[in-house]
């Protein structure tokens, strides 16, 4: 069955009726069916409606509605960026002066380069996630670019090794395991590394596609060929070519704070080397891990969770105590809140309020 450029299947009607679905039992801002809707398109996020809404067991119509207002709303989204393998990526641990955090916050989520922010309580006032091209411009970007601003107490980079599991990987778990199956997907997540040099970027084409799926990942091909001065067939095939290749990264992401996911931790852990491969595989397949990767510095591993509430810290370091023995847990950083994500804009809330797309600082 086809789909039209609007995402909705050709075949069904604009009148099909859309079964009144409650919010009885719902986490704070998504229905059950909303967070089923959001699991389905994780595990496969340019899913044919049809298929989407076989394995929620409603129509196509009322998938497709049902994401366009939570869209619509901020609630969730699609969107799809470079691999990791494309480029080099650091954490960075921002101290600012007495008065400058709300300046240097919002000069920070402005860097097209800085591509999440948090704000945090602990050690540090700023988290921050940033790409360039090789360690050099990286270098000159956070000891410039960040370090130089006005408010900047002082800065420490953790250059991002081998990613274990990221938001790609990480999954709501509002579908049951047999209504999943249907979706096919994404494969189980396995360590990818990061760049330490410029690799070939991609060509203007793959770079316009990259662009117009960051915005709306769910873009149908006749969209995006309009929207990059492609045909059609030419869009189909050099996407499916990206995707086939790890050249693009998609995922359907969430505001996190309204699906019950208020509060977000940033351990900065180490474990013997020896076993960091096998404790990084291990900890991104926890549902609570958001993000895993191997860093440098004297804490090699780096793990980023989302928890219900603070009162979920405990529990969740006790597990890690009792799976992962010879994990030592050195720092722990709640977030306070983050008015960035993988380039999106992020109200208080979690609700995506607009996008400053991503680029990468001069080589």
């Amino acid at each position: 069955m086809s789909e039209s450029p609007s995402g909705l299947p050709e075949s069904i009607s604009e009148s099909t009726s859309e079964p009144d679905y409650g919010t009885e039992g719902a986490l704070a801002g998504f229905s059950e069916l909303d967070l089923a809707l959001i699991d389905a398109l994780q595990a496969a996020p340019r899913a044919p409606w049809t298929r989407i809404g076989q394995a929620l067991g409603v129509n196509a119509t009322t998938a497709a509605r049902r994401f366009e207002r939570l869209r619509a709303e901020g609630l969730a989204w699609v969107t799809a960026y470079d691999a990791a393998k494309t480029a080099t990526v650091a954490y960075v641990e921002v101290r600012c002066r007495p008065r400058a955090f709300d300046r240097v916050s919002a000069a920070v989520t402005a860097l097209p380069w800085v591509f999440s922010v948090d704000e945090t309580a602990g050690d540090f006032d700023l988290f921050l996630s940033v790409a360039a091209p090789d360690l050099p411009s990286l270098g000159r970007a956070v000891h410039r670019g960040i370090g130089g601003l006005r408010g900047v107490r002082s800065t420490r980079t953790r250059l991002g090794i081998t990613l274990y599991g990221e938001g790609r990987d990480w999954r709501m778990r509002a579908m049951n395991p047999a209504e999943r199956a249907g979706l096919g997907g994404a494969p189980t997540a396995r360590p990818r590394t990061y760049s330490t040099h410029l690799h070939e970027r991609p060509s203007p084409q793959d770079q316009a596609l990259l662009t117009a799926l960051g915005a709306d990942g769910r873009l149908g091909y006749g969209e995006l060929g309009a929207l990059t001065g492609m045909s059609e067939h030419t869009a189909r095939r050099r996407l499916q070519r990206m995707i086939r290749d790890g050249d693009i990264t998609l995922r359907c992401d969430l505001a996190h704070p309204m699906a019950g996911l208020s509060t977000m931790v940033v351990y900065r852990t180490s474990v013997p080397h020896a076993l960091l491969e096998q404790t990084g595989n291990a900890l991104a397949r926890l549902e609570q891990v958001r993000m895993c990767v191997s860093v440098s510095g004297p804490y090699n591993l780096l793990v980023l969770v989302w928890l219900h509430g603070l009162g979920a810290v405990d529990p969740f370091e006790a597990l890690l105590a009792e799976r992962f023995p010879a994990l030592e847990v050195r720092d722990r950083t709640v977030a306070l809140h983050s008015p960035k994500r993988m380039s999106w804009l992020l109200d208080e809330h979690g609700r995506a309020m607009g996008r400053i797309p991503l680029g990468l600082p001069e080589h």
